[in-house]
């Protein structure tokens, strides 16, 4: 069933992978920005500046994924990208508040001077969280189709308290791996209460799913589907109990291995990424088209790929680099 749905030449799902591929290295990288500014702590000036001295020299960067997720949405699936955002019109245009509110209180909250600076913080912190919310009410109205109805709307609702608490879950393992002392211990701390709260979100969302659609429960529970697919979440699980026993020895000696949460809870948005691609594949908006239905012509698509086949690895690289050149413990930010 699967391949009478799938195009002659394969161009259509090698940008549904794109496609994919972008919105996930999206989630991850700009994932763990927006959950520090949401978990900014207005009850310690120290420990905020310390939050956004860790996110400074990426958290810009990061969104360059998001423009290049809606630009291979747009060229790719023209048909998709109307409906998606004719569907979701009024959480894209609050979404963009919000992540205009946390660039411009990035900015000046650097040069306010002290008695305002809480107030950017409060902005930078409330447009984090605006942001985070609308992502994930948008991927519950995706995931069902943009269905009408008590329940799709509910499910969005669950859907954004999942990614708030994924987006803080990233941000603490951030946290734990860029600072010390007191704020790793209290990101730490943070991110156990995180980490099981996007667990139970996982795990509700696994549940519903099947419900909403006959073809996932099929994919995840018929036989022999079901033994290629349960290894999937119980590496997620492994990794929830691995983190969060990290978490509850932080405070390491010699800060060792550190950089584990942040590389394990980015290997569980991958796992979740891979399980959502296996429960739609091959549609581009799930249930109601298909990226055979939906793509722009054969010609179209071979002239986009090579653009993107040289685009691609250049913010892939670029990406790699930042993170190569300030990896470590974060520094003071200076603008001067």
């Amino acid at each position: 069933m699967i391949e009478s749905m799938m195009s002659d030449t394969g161009l259509p799902e090698i940008f549904l992978f794109l496609l994919g591929l972008t919105v996930f290295i999206y989630a991850a990288l700009d994932g763990y920005d927006l959950g520090i500014g949401m978990l900014l702590p207005l009850d310690n000036l120290q420990q905020r500046h310390e939050y956004i001295d860790s996110i400074g020299p990426f958290w810009d960067a990061n969104e360059t994924w998001l423009v290049m997720a809606v630009g291979i949405l747009l060229i790719a699936f023209p048909q998709a990208h109307s409906m998606v955002f004719q569907e979701l019109y009024i959480p894209t245009a609050i979404l963009l508040l919000g992540l205009i509110m946390r660039g411009v209180a990035f900015d000046f909250r650097a040069k306010a001077v002290t008695g305002h600076r809480k107030l950017w913080d409060r902005v930078f912190k409330f447009g984090s969280t605006i942001a985070t919310l609308t992502q994930g009410y948008m991927l519950g109205r995706y995931v069902l189709g943009f269905e009408d109805g008590l329940i799709p709307e509910l499910f969005a609702a669950l859907s954004a308290i999942c990614v708030a608490a994924a987006y803080g879950y990233i941000g603490c393992a951030w946290l734990v791996m860029k600072t010390e002392g007191e704020t790793q211990k209290r990101a730490a701390l943070t991110g156990r209460r995180m980490g099981w709260l996007a667990a139970a979100g996982i795990v509700a969302i696994s549940l519903v799913n099947p419900f909403a659609s006959s073809v996932i429960a099929d994919r995840w529970f018929s036989f022999p589907e079901i033994i290629l697919a349960l290894p999937m979440p119980i590496m997620v699980g492994v990794l929830i109990l691995a983190v969060d026993q990290y978490f509850k020895n932080v405070p390491t000696i010699n800060d060792v291995g550190s950089w584990f949460p942040f590389v394990g809870v980015s290997t569980i948005f991958m796992l979740s990424f891979i399980g959502l691609a296996y429960s739609f594949f091959p549609y581009v908006i799930p249930g109601v088209m298909t990226a055979a239905e939906s793509a722009s012509a054969d010609a179209s698509l071979r002239f986009i790929l090579v653009g993107v086949i040289i685009v691609l690895p250049i913010i892939l690289l670029y990406t790699v680099y930042l993170h190569k050149v300030f990896w470590g413990k974060s520094t003071e930010l200076k603008y001067y």
